[in-house]
């Protein structure tokens, strides 16, 4: 797993010039899975998650999850909350899913796409659920994951603290506009600060252990949806 990680980002830094002078959000990863999405009209979608490289290794290490709880992965390593915005329509709404469930923030924080500015990835993250919502698609925000460093980029500083800060900003939204919140953060660290060890082997990125944990909480989530449907 780690050095799938480590081959992903070197990867990313030789061609992402490349790819973003042509496709700054990498819309054409999956165009072609969406368009086979839409072909099956029999089908209809249940739960897009939409995500960064958190979300795209869950589907590559538990394709099983996935497939059994209905969920459509539309995580791309790497991609700031502006990225996932401007596919926001081609990958989650145009496939009219149920739900969406949202992760992002983490590279934000992380700086891939320049300084960290909170405000506009706050924005982004409203952006992205008022558009769902305006499109009769239930949102649930999770939250930042917690880590204490970033291995490629060792230079950003107060990672914790503007973790902290940003889960809480996502928080006061979701219980404003009454939308789920899905707090992995918890569940993941003992020490308010860092992913517990057992679940993670670069400190930021969930191992099988850790998406196990990820499991449990999102399927109680969908069991809380289920009851309250059920009860209108």
């Amino acid at each position: 797993m780690k050095r799938l990680l480590f081959i992903i980002m070197f990867w990313n830094l030789l061609f992402g010039n490349t790819v973003e002078a042509q496709d700054w959000a990498n819309k054409a990863r999956y165009a072609r899975a969406n368009m086979e999405l839409l072909a099956k009209a029999n089908q209809p979608v249940k739960v897009v998650m939409m995500g960064n490289s958190i979300t795209e290794f869950w589907e590559e290490l538990h394709p099983f999850f996935f497939k059994a709880n209905g969920l459509v992965g539309r995580g791309i390593s790497g991609q700031v909350s502006s990225q996932m915005l401007a596919r926001f329509r081609q990958d989650v709404i145009n496939l009219k899913p149920q739900l969406v469930v949202i992760n992002c923030g983490t590279n934000d924080i992380a700086e891939n796409n320049g300084p960290y500015d909170e405000d506009i990835t706050m924005d982004n993250i409203v952006s992205m659920s008022e558009l769902a919502l305006a499109n009769g698609i239930q949102v649930v925000l999770s939250s930042v994951l917690p880590t204490d460093h970033f291995i490629w980029n060792p230079d950003v500083e107060q990672i914790v603290e503007k973790i902290h800060h940003l889960n809480q900003r996502i928080i006061e939204y979701c219980n404003s506009r009454h939308i789920p919140y899905l707090d992995y953060y918890t569940s993941m660290t003992d020490n308010s600060a860092s992913m517990i060890e057992a679940y993670t082997d670069d400190g930021v990125h969930p191992n099988s252990a850790g998406y196990d944990v990820m499991e449990a909480k999102l399927k109680e989530m969908f069991e809380t949806l289920n009851q309250y449907y059920n009860n209108q």
